[in-house]
């Protein structure tokens, strides 16, 4: 079924200052996937702090030029800085910085139950590391790269993008129904849920929920829910909402109980995040 959800692209530049960006005009064939094609047209560069967000991110490299990106590694995770033509993104990174200089590429976000078809890993593996694409997707990534690179206009490129994903998803794992279930209640409540009574509904103990979710999305229940909800908040912030409103509405103890998860999260205060130059939502 083709996808048309809404919103901007994983990490959407502005098209008024500089870039070219291109998206599917007949959306995408899998769901759980949105996709957009970036060109920096004056060569401004790009220089992004990546936030924790509740999607698994993918980032095609098609120029010359490659990403430098800063993180702090997880165990096994290999070097804090790489240079990578291609990456994946967990959805808690970790504090993580991307450079690059004559961008261009195509970007995709994944929900992580798209991710769990398509990657052909667990996001559980992802979690807390930015690491290269072609560790995962090997000689068909390496290839579709330089199918994309040779393709002369955008349409055909995320055509071919969706072509192979659609591949993928035909051939991927398929998370649980009820871990399935249990994400899209987190995500519709916006993480403002109670781990027993999502265990209640789909007729699992609480360990069990946690076992099998941590399996397939790569979070527990619990952290998952921090997310989602810390995800809302920081795009009120990022659009200049006060924080004691953006606490109340995001469904926060109090102000201190938002900036103690923010800086959990981003590394830094509700202020600073409102400022900081981020990945767009």
């Amino acid at each position: 079924m083709r996808s048309h959800e809404a919103g901007p692209a994983p990490m959407d530049r502005d098209a008024g200052k500089g870039w070219e960006v291109a998206r599917p005009l007949a959306g995408t064939s899998v769901g759980g996937v949105r996709m957009a094609g970036f060109r920096d047209r004056t060569a401004v560069g790009l220089d992004m702090q990546v936030l924790p967000r509740p999607a698994v991110i993918v980032v095609i490299g098609l120029g010359d030029d490659p990403f430098t990106v800063e993180a702090t590694p997880a165990p096994g995770h290999g070097p804090g800085q790489q240079r990578l033509s291609s990456l994946v993104g967990g959805m808690s990174p970790g504090p993580a910085r991307i450079r690059a200089e004559r961008v261009e590429c195509i970007e995709i976000r994944l929900s992580p139950r798209a991710a769990y078809a398509l990657l052909g890993v667990s996001p559980h593996e992802l979690d807390r590391s930015v690491t290269c694409l072609e560790d995962l997707w090997g000689s068909h990534g390496r290839h579709l790269r330089e199918q994309l690179a040779d393709a002369p206009e955008w349409q055909q490129r995320l055509a071919l993008m969706d072509e192979f994903l659609l591949d993928r998803a035909e051939r991927g794992p398929t998370m649980s129904p009820e871990v399935a279930v249990t994400w899209d209640h987190i995500v519709a409540r916006r993480g403002r849920v109670r781990i027993g009574d999502l265990a209640a509904s789909c007729g699992w103990s609480r360990k069990r929920l946690r076992s099998r979710f941590s399996a397939q999305i790569g979070l527990t229940p619990k952290r998952a829910a921090m997310l989602v909800r810390f995800d809302h908040a920081a795009r009120a912030l990022r659009a200049g909402e006060n924080p004691a409103a953006v606490a109340l509405a995001c469904g926060y103890v109090d102000q201190p109980h938002l900036h103690r998860d923010v800086l959990a999260f981003a590394g830094c205060t509700p202020g600073a995040l409102a400022v900081r130059s981020t990945s767009a939502g």
